[in-house]
């Protein structure tokens, strides 16, 4: 049973920083890419970050050079420091785990229950 298990949340104002965790069950962390992502109030959700098994990053335009993803792969979990915070970063950040099925690359996405960040102006 895989389970991801967000933390780290909570009000901060603009300017300030969070640092997002996401800790992992099961064996399967150590060998598969994660990825952040986060809904704002009435959009749709959207990918923020994401790491490869072997620590090779990407970022949404939006928060490349304040956002910084990372993963220990001895404690099976991922992290998201967020510095310079905006109000447009307001919304629940998940965390998503996706697993190959098939040889064709099909996946099955595993998600953290989120964790809602607020930054106030």
């Amino acid at each position: 049973q895989v389970q991801l298990m967000e933390s780290g949340g909570g009000l901060v104002q603009t300017g300030g920083s969070l640092r997002l965790s996401c800790v992992v069950s099961g064996r399967i962390f150590s060998r598969n890419p994660m990825a952040w992502y986060r809904q704002a109030p009435g959009k749709q959700r959207e990918l923020v970050a994401r790491i490869t098994s072997s620590g090779a990053t990407t970022y949404a335009g939006s928060v490349k050079g304040r956002f910084t993803v990372s993963r220990d792969n001895a404690k099976n979990t991922a992290y998201l420091q967020m510095n310079s915070l905006s109000t447009e970063d307001t919304g629940v950040y998940y965390c998503n785990l996706p697993v190959v099925v098939n040889v064709e690359g099909a996946t099955y996405d595993y998600w953290g229950q989120g964790t809602q960040v607020t930054v106030s102006s």
